[in-house]
C-alpha cells in the first residue's frame, strides 16, 4: 500500500472527533503509521467539524491532500469535502438525511448510501448510534478488519458495559456487512504491518516528556490549544506524583510555577498566545531572579482571540521579546510528537542547568492532532540529576555569585546559612537589592552592568547546549526549504512528492529558534542553490530573525496565515514555481 485516507465531517456535537479517533486507533493497531487531523470549532453544537485519518506503512508527517473515503453526516460536508475525494474514492452518506447529486461529484468518485439511522433505530432512539453504523461501512471500504474496529469501539467506552457497548458493536457490524454487500468498489483488506503503534497528540507528548524530566508541579489555566497538557497530567497525577493546579488565570499560573521552582520543584505552565501575553511580566521576574521555568506556548491565530481553534506560528516575536528588558532564554520548536517529547525533557534540563526560563514553541497543528509513535522511539532518562549546588553550612553564600558561565550556586530555601533574597529589583551577588536608592552611585552603576553581563553570559552556554539546525534530505538539491515547528513535518511530506517529480530538495529544520545558531544556518544557506522560507504567519518572523543574525534574506517565501495548516501539495506548487523560475 502507498497510503489510505478516510475523512468524516458533520456538525459539532455529532461525535466527529470520536469517529476520527476510532479510525486512527484502528489503523495504528494494524501497525500502520497514522496522522489524524482534528478540525473543529469553538461551539458546542453546529458549525462544521471534520477529521481525517491518513495511514501508510511508512511514516506520514501530515494530513496529506486528499481522501479515499468520505463519511458525510450532513450536506455541508459533501459540499466542502467531496472535491478532496481521489479517483475511485467513495462518498458514504445516509439517504434518509439528504440526497447526493452524483453528477456534481468529481470524476471517478462513487457513492454508497447506507441506512445508518435505520440501523440505529433497531437498538435505540438515540440517533448518535448512527455513527457506529457509518463507522462500520467506512471501515470496510478502507480495509480495516471488523474485529479491529470493534475492539477500538469497545475500548472507547472504557469501563462502561451493557447495552451501550453492545449496541455500538452490533451497529458497526451491520454497517460493515451492508458495505460489503453494496460497495461500489472491492477494497483490499489491510494487513498487519507489525505491532500496534502508540497514538498521541503533541500535547500528550509534551506532558509525557515533562513527566519523564521529573516535573512535579503544573499550574495552568485552560486555553486552546494547550489545554490537553493539563488534561493528560491531571489524568495521571497520582500515578506520577505530580501536583496539577488549575489556576484562576494565566498570571496566577506562571507565578505559581515560579514559586514552586523557587522552592526546588521542577515546574511548568502551558498556555497559548493570549495567555502568554499575560505572563510576560512574571517571565521577566524569573529572568531577574534566575529561577528555572518551562513555559509551553501553543500558538493559535491572533491577534487577540483571533481564531481560537485554528493554527498559526505568529507568536515568535512575542516569545523573543516577552518580559522587560533583556535576559537569557531558549526557544525550542519541535515538529512531531516524538520531537516534542525530547524537546520537553531538554527544556527542563536547560532551564535548571542555566537557571533561566525556557519556552517550548508548539502550535495547534502539533498540539492537538494525532500521530503514531513507535514504542522504541520513546525512552526515559535513567536518572534525573538535581543541579542544585549545595554548599556547606556557614559558608559565605552568594546566590548570584559572578562566574565565567553566569551560572551561580543555587540552594534550597530554608537551608541553614544559605538564605538569600529573590527580589525582582536588581541586586548584588548576595541578592541585596540595588533598587532606585543606590542606582546612580558609581559603585552600584558598575554593579548593575556587571550583573547584567553575568546573566547574559549564559547565552553562549545555551547556544552550546542546544541543537543546531538539521539539514534534512540530500546534500545537493535544487531547492532548500527553511521551516520551523509543525511546518517542518508537513514539508517532509512535500519533499517526498517533489522527489517523485525528480526535483531533489532539502530542508533546514530549525528546532532551536533561540539562541539561533546563525553561523551554522548561514553556512547551509550559502551552499543552497535556491531557498524557500515557509512559515504560518504573515511577516516571516523566523526569516527576520535569520536575516538579523546572518544578514541573509529570503527572496522566495510561502507564508500562510488563514488559520489552516499547510498541505503538502501547496508546498509542492510553491516549490515548483521557484525551481522553474516563475517566482
Amino acid at each position: 500500500m502507498e497510503e489510505i485516507a478516510v475523512r468524516v465531517g458533520g456538525a459539532a456535537g455529532d461525535g466527529i472527533a470520536s469517529i476520527g479517533e476510532t479510525y486512527s486507533r484502528s489503523l495504528s493497531r494494524l501497525g500502520l503509521h497514522v496522522f489524524g487531523l482534528n478540525a473543529y470549532q469553538s461551539v458546542i453544537r453546529g458549525g462544521h467539524v471534520w477529521f481525517q485519518a491518513r495511514a501508510a506503512a511508512e511514516r506520514v508527517w501530515s494530513q496529506g491532500d486528499g481522501c479515499d473515503v468520505l463519511y458525510a453526516l450532513n450536506q455541508e460536508t459533501v459540499d466542502v469535502h467531496a472535491p478532496s475525494l481521489r479517483e475511485n474514492g467513495v462518498l458514504v452518506y445516509d439517504p434518509e438525511k439528504f440526497t447526493v447529486d452524483a453528477s456534481k461529484l468529481p470524476v471517478g468518485v462513487k457513492t454508497l448510501a447506507v441506512p445508518t439511522l435505520e440501523i440505529a433505530r433497531k437498538y435505540t432512539s438515540q440517533s448518535i448510534l448512527q455513527n457506529a453504523a457509518g463507522l462500520g461501512a467506512s471501515a470496510y471500504l478502507v480495509g480495516i478488519p471488523l474485529d479491529v474496529l470493534q475492539g477500538c469501539l469497545a475500548d472507547s467506552f472504557g469501563k462502561k458495559k451493557g447495552d451501550v457497548v453492545d449496541w455500538n458493536v452490533k451497529a458497526s457490524a451491520e454497517g460493515y456487512a451492508f458495505a460489503r454487500d453494496h460497495a461500489p468498489i472491492t477494497p483490499k483488506p489491510l494487513q498487519s504491518r507489525g505491532p500496534p503503534k502508540m497514538l498521541m497528540t503533541g500535547n500528550e507528548a509534551i506532558a509525557l516528556g515533562a513527566a519523564a524530566a521529573g516535573c512535579k508541579f503544573l499550574a495552568q489555566y485552560p486555553m486552546t490549544p494547550a489545554s490537553g497538557v493539563m488534561h493528560w497530567m491531571a489524568a495521571h497525577d497520582r500515578l506520577l506524583g505530580v501536583v496539577v493546579k488549575q489556576a484562576e488565570d494565566e498570571l496566577a499560573a506562571i507565578n505559581m510555577a515560579i514559586g514552586a521552582s523557587y522552592g526546588g520543584v521542577r515546574s511548568m505552565t502551558a498556555t497559548s498566545g493570549g495567555g502568554f501575553a499575560l505572563m510576560v511580566e512574571a517571565l521577566g521576574m524569573a529572568g531577574m531572579c534566575e529561577i528555572p521555568l518551562v513555559v509551553v506556548e501553543a500558538q493559535r491565530t491572533g491577534p487577540s482571540t483571533g481564531l481560537p481553534t485554528k493554527t498559526e506560528q505568529g507568536d515568535l516575536n512575542l516569545m523573543l521579546g516577552a518580559g522587560q528588558s533583556e535576559f537569557p532564554r531558549a526557544i525550542l520548536a519541535p515538529a512531531h510528537p516524538v520531537e516534542a517529547f525530547y524537546a520537553t525533557i531538554k527544556a527542563f534540563e536547560l532551564a535548571e542547568a542555566w537557571q533561566t526560563p525556557v519556552l517550548l514553541a508548539s502550535d495547534l497543528h502539533l498540539s492537538e492532532n494525532y500521530a503514531t509513535v513507535d514504542r522504541s522511539e520513546i525512552t526515559f532518562p535513567q536518572e534525573i540529576e538535581s543541579l542544585y549546588k549545595v554548599i556547606p553550612n556557614g559558608s559565605d553564600y552568594k546566590r548570584y555569585q559572578y562566574t565565567p558561565s553566569g551560572v551561580s550556586p543555587r540552594s534550597l530555601p530554608g537551608q541553614a546559612g544559605l538564605q538569600w533574597v529573590a527580589g525582582s529589583d536588581e541586586h548584588d551577588e548576595k541578592g541585596h537589592l540595588v533598587g532606585d536608592i543606590k542606582a546612580g552611585i558609581p559603585i552600584w552603576v558598575a554593579e548593575r552592568a556587571k550583573m547584567m553581563r553575568k546573566r547574559m553570559s549564559k547565552m553562549s552556554g545555551l547556544a552550546t547546549a542546544t541543537e543546531p539546525p538539521v539539514l534534512e534530505g540530500p546534500a545537493v538539491a535544487e531547492l532548500t526549504i527553511v521551516a520551523w515547528g509543525s511546518t517542518v513535518a508537513i514539508a517532509r511530506d512535500a519533499m517526498k512528492l517533489l522527489a517523485e517529480r525528480q526535483v531533489p530538495t532539502n530542508m533546514i529544520a530549525v528546532r532551536t529558534v533561540w539562541p539561533l545558531h546563525g553561523e551554522a544556518i548561514a553556512k547551509q544557506l550559502r551552499a543552497a542553490k535556491r531557498t524557500l522560507l515557509i512559515e504560518a504567519n504573515y511577516s516571516g518572523q523566523l526569516g527576520r530573525v535569520i536575516r538579523a543574525e546572518t544578514g541573509i534574506d529570503f527572496p522566495h517565501r510561502f507564508m500562510k496565515y488563514d488559520g489552516e495548516p499547510f498541505y503538502p501539495m501547496e508546498i509542492v506548487g510553491e516549490a515548483m514555481e521557484v525551481v522553474n523560475g516563475r517566482k
